[in-house]
């Protein structure tokens, strides 16, 4: 059943923290800043106590071999991309690794998360995310593994690099394609206009939609724009360099599951951080 992984996922609250460490997959020497030692990192993160975290298969095992009951639970990185850098390669391409949903299950993800990237002037990238995503449906239907698609509409690399962008009429169409590919969980971008955010969820049609963080910003900011994303519908949130950059990434950690399950102020879960 897929209840069963997602029930480990989103839990009593029914809302969910992933926290993203998958960067080192994706060839990027920018994206390793506080995952060098993936060791320390994942314990870090995990003593912290997220609902999920989120790894490549090759570092997976570090988080499933933690003992005890009250491990975060796996959602399994399942493509490799070469879209982040500045200037692009000359040829680009996203690819999911082999036998992925067979992987997950060997691994006991309770999730497997593939893109659907759509970057200027980059059509053929956008076709194979929509292979990847088609190949990976109907074998996570057969396993029972739920399937989290991240649609994310990006910027022209030429601007400063992996940077999203924000404009909601191009976000809402890829959220309701990913939708209508069969995705389990949504993972989106946020809107510039976070107060506008309820139209994406609407888009989603019921299936729950996590908030990603984007690039590092103030804490202020992130716990702030965190609180309005939960206002507006959402039903969690999956963050990377805003929880691994931070210089108390389990205070950090904790400030933003309080958010996300408990509802608190930004004000008391600032104090948390401090």
């Amino acid at each position: 059943m897929k209840s069963a992984r997602l029930n480990r996922l989103f839990g009593m609250s029914g809302n969910c923290f992933d926290v993203a460490i998958d960067h080192g997959m994706f060839n990027e020497r920018t994206f390793l800043g506080g995952i060098e030692n993936m060791s320390d990192a994942i314990d870090i993160v995990a003593n912290a106590a997220p609902d999920a975290i989120q790894l490549p298969p090759g570092t997976a095992p570090m988080l499933q071999e933690r003992k005890g009951k009250e491990r975060p639970a796996l959602v399994l990185r399942t493509d490799i991309a070469n879209v982040y850098g500045t200037p692009l390669p000359d040829v680009l391409f996203s690819e999911v690794i082999d036998k992925p949903v067979e992987q997950g299950v060997r691994l006991d993800a309770a999730c497997v998360v593939v893109n659907l990237l759509s970057l200027p002037g980059q059509p053929e990238v956008y076709r194979q995310c929509i292979r990847n995503i088609n190949a990976l449906k109907h074998v996570c239907d057969l396993a029972s593994m739920p399937l989290m698609v991240e649609p994310l509409v990006m910027q022209d690399n030429s601007k400063g690099g992996y940077m999203v962008d924000g404009d909601l009429e191009k976000i809402l169409p890829l959220v309701r394609q990913a939708v209508e590919l069969g995705a389990d969980i949504i993972k989106a971008d946020p809107c510039t206009d976070v107060s506008q955010y309820h139209k994406v969820i609407e888009i989603a049609q019921n299936i729950p939609v996590l908030v990603r963080g984007g690039g590092k910003v103030s804490d202020e900011e992130i716990l702030t724009r965190t609180k309005e994303l939960m206002n507006q519908g959402a039903r969690g949130i999956v963050y990377g360099r805003n929880v691994i950059h931070h210089d108390k990434p389990a205070a950090m950690t904790s400030a933003l599951m309080a958010i996300v399950h408990d509802g608190v102020s930004v004000k008391d879960a600032l104090a948390m951080v401090v």
